[in-house]
């Protein structure tokens, strides 16, 4: 008898070769989660395709309360949110666990590439995938309970490698372009989606460190810390993003020479690798979904953790997180504020 493992289907080449790899050693059930903008019908395929248990989960009301509804809030406090890592612990994964455990089944898995390993203390590791797809990052602030239950079939390879085994398996999504997007605004346009909720800041200032009026700006929601592109403004020289105001309303601008920072702070962490942080450790430190890994020092402060970076990092921006690494082990991760 086979493990029963529950698979996150979306309908895309990932998630599919993970279908094909999961079958050859689990009872592989497939779930498609509904957040109402349809999609679900190549996630149907590729099941009926692999001869696979399908079944669908509607999720639209926990993606709007835990994710949609911050992700709104955090741009209208003049941050920059980050949904898929919001996502991933309270909504995704809970939902392929709720599945799991009415079949009885250990594990969930999904598409990721990312590796789990257990540590020599019993704890569940989070452990980078191969370097040209590393998805740890967004999956940081997965929790114990959650993290010992993952299988990540696609942690050794490169996605190229992925599409080369679709090939190989004539699956029909071998071609089927990535999505880039956020799930919940497939066309990418935040500010529009932010718009059409309604209470969106009105236009305001752009405005310099010294207070002088440079122009004006469309709404804080419109604009991200270090943004050059699309400000509408010229002068003596490139203009970005170096701070954004809400309580006045105002995004500053500068030439960019002040967006570099050698300390941050993070808060709301989720250790992994350790139970927590009992002194100053080494490690490196990325600060947005990037490649990017600067040395640092983290230094316990409290409820939260100061980093303070040997080389200075470009414009650590509040609502998006800060992840630790010890080489490819990921040691946790908090909210840069």
């Amino acid at each position: 008898m086979r493990e029963k493992l529950v698979l996150g289907l979306s309908g895309g080449v990932d998630s599919a070769v993970a279908a094909r790899l999961l079958r050859e050693k689990y009872d592989v059930t497939c779930l498609w989660l509904d957040i109402g903008l349809g999609g679900g019908e190549d996630a149907a395929a590729v099941a009926k395709e692999l001869g696979l248990p399908f079944e669908t989960a509607d999720i639209r009301d926990a993606l709007e309360e835990r994710v949609c509804t911050p992700f709104a809030q955090t741009y209208l406090a003049g941050k920059t949110p980050l949904p898929c890592a919001l996502c991933n612990p309270t909504v995704k994964f809970p939902a392929l666990l709720a599945l799991a455990d009415r079949l009885g089944a250990p594990y969930v898995a999904t598409g990721h590439y990312a590796r789990r390993g257990t540590g020599a203390d019993g704890r569940a590791l989070l452990r980078k995938g191969r370097p040209a797809n590393d998805q740890s990052y967004m999956l940081s602030r997965l929790p114990q309970d959650i993290l010992r239950r993952v299988v990540f079939p696609l942690g050794e390879y490169e996605k190229r490698e992925v599409r080369a085994l679709a090939g190989e398996a004539a699956l029909a999504v071998a071609e089927k372009p990535d999505s880039m997007e956020i799930c919940f605004i497939p066309d990418g346009d935040y500010a529009a989606w932010l718009d059409r909720r309604g209470n969106t800041p009105p236009p305001g200032n752009f405005v310099d460190r010294e207070g002088r009026v440079l122009g004006r700006h469309k709404g804080i929601h419109h604009y991200t810390l270090g943004q050059r592109r699309g400000l509408g403004v010229s002068g003596p020289h490139r203009y970005f993003v170096s701070a954004i105001r809400p309580e006045t309303n105002e995004v500053v601008l500068s030439d960019g020479t002040d967006l570099h920072a050698d300390r941050t702070r993070c808060t709301d962490l989720n250790w992994i690798a350790i139970e927590g942080l009992e002194g100053e450790r080494a490690c490196t430190v990325r600060l947005r979904h990037s490649k990017v890994e600067t040395p640092a020092i983290l230094c316990p402060d409290g409820d939260a953790v100061e980093i303070r970076m040997l080389t200075p990092a470009r414009a650590p921006t509040p609502g998006q997180l800060a992840v630790f690494y010890d080489g490819d082990i990921v040691l946790g991760s908090g909210w840069i504020c």
